[in-house]
């Protein structure tokens, strides 16, 4: 008996240990896949509006990279479920390097809006299930009910993959400036294409199990605490995006007369000091009393959020310096937004069933990505209509809306069966 407890306790740290190593792999993949996004963004934001494109039209180019991320998020958990997380993962690689090669290889009569829309339809679809797979990977290497350790492990991922976007939008302009554009998409596939050799060539079994039986339906949550977190996670997503994506770099570039060189080096440097803070946000937001952060925690987050896009809009009407009143008021802005997403990245894995945390974490991202779509949509629209500092208004609404809806969540992490059952 002791020899066969033994050989179990064995199988059990080896298990263990070939799950680090696959979400070990699983994650650089992700960090490609994410560095290469950001990159992309930039490099189709700069190079269409270089070729006189309006703030609508390049705001276009992004509709069915959101649309596409709705869809991959509400199918890619329903898929990890079944197949397994290693396979959706190497979908998402895969989906990617399709979707720079179209750009790499394409003659430049093919590089008008229909055609680029559809690579980041594909770009969409490989972002969202390399997004969702790594995250819901999480789970897999913290132990059940070790919530600290849960909110830690879940801020380094969010705030790493953060720093490495806001690299990404430093390296697209970069690659731009240096090499053209479509050199730039080949470069970058060549580096996506290294990624999933390597995932798929030294993961050790698969990353997480498979169900077989997963049914499509399960993807709808009957969790309320999910369902009410979703929601506010639109309106949280939308309000950054409403004004980030489209209205602040056309603002900059078109109005106060900076170069590509110097809006990709803004964007980057506030998006890595915003992953920064992600990853730090463990150390900084906790519970009125201790232990780890609730639904009370995400309103008072969201309340303060909503201050910061106001006062930028309030100092461009009182003609302070735009460059200033910008500059000034991305810093707490990307400081509480950061902390706004750290505390629903792990709340998503503390209220997910473990039974079904690809499905949860699907639906979820799901809602993430309809919140970008809502903001990138509008980021075109309300600029070209009112300005930048219409978008900074719409962008304090929508905090405002995730905030109320966060009076929902439940009060504490003990709650949210109570609330499922009660739903």
């Amino acid at each position: 008996m002791a020899s066969g407890l033994a050989t179990k306790v064995e199988t059990s740290e080896r298990q263990r240990r070939d799950d680090l190593r696959n979400y070990a792999l699983g994650t650089a993949a992700y960090w490609t896949e994410t560095l290469v996004d950001g990159a992309t963004r930039t490099l189709v934001l700069f190079y269409f509006d270089r070729l006189g494109y309006s703030p609508l039209q390049v705001a276009s180019l992004f509709v069915l990279y959101e649309i596409a991320g709705v869809l991959t998020n509400l199918v890619g958990g329903w898929l990890a479920a079944r197949l397994g997380l290693k396979v959706t993962l190497s979908l998402g690689l895969a989906f990617q390097i399709v979707a720079l090669c179209m750009l790499g290889f394409a003659p430049a009569s093919l590089l008008v809006v229909p055609y680029v829309m559809a690579s980041q339809a594909l770009s969409g679809v490989a972002k969202d299930l390399s997004k969702m797979s790594s995250k819901s990977a999480v789970k897999l290497v913290v132990a059940e009910g070790d919530q600290s350790s849960l909110y830690r492990w879940v801020a380094i991922l969010t705030g790493s993959k953060n720093a490495l976007k806001g690299v990404g939008f430093f390296l697209g302009g970069l690659l731009l400036t240096l090499f053209g554009f479509q050199a730039a998409s080949l470069a970058m596939a060549a580096i996506v294409a290294i990624a999933l050799a390597a995932a798929v060539g030294l993961m050790h079994g698969q990353l997480g199990g498979a169900d077989k039986g997963a049914r499509f339906t399960q993807m709808f949550s009957n969790n309320r605490a999910v369902n009410v977190l979703a929601a506010a996670r639109i309106f949280l997503f939308a309000a950054r995006d409403v004004w980030f994506v489209v209205g602040l770099p056309f603002f900059l570039y078109s109005v106060l007369g900076w170069s590509f060189w110097q809006v990709g080096t803004l964007l980057a440097v506030w998006v890595i000091g915003y992953g920064a803070v992600q990853a730090a946000a463990p150390r900084f937001v906790r519970r009125r009393g201790g232990g780890e952060p609730d639904g009370r925690t995400a309103i008072w987050l969201a309340l303060g959020l909503a201050l910061c896009p106001a006062a930028i809009a309030l100092a461009l009407a009182a003609h302070v310096d735009a460059t200033v009143a910008i500059v000034v008021g991305l810093i707490p802005f990307g400081v509480t937004f950061a902390m706004n997403s750290a505390v629903h990245s792990y709340l998503i894995l503390a209220y997910a069933d473990s039974a079904k945390v690809a499905m949860n974490v699907g639906f979820y991202y799901m809602a993430n990505a309809g919140g970008r779509l809502a903001g990138t949509v509008l980021s075109g629209v309300i600029y070209e209509w009112r300005g930048l500092s219409a978008c900074l208004w719409t962008s304090s609404a929508f905090v405002l809306a995730a905030g109320l809806l966060s009076l929902l969540l439940p009060g504490g992490l003990a709650g949210e069966q109570e609330m499922s059952r009660l739903a």
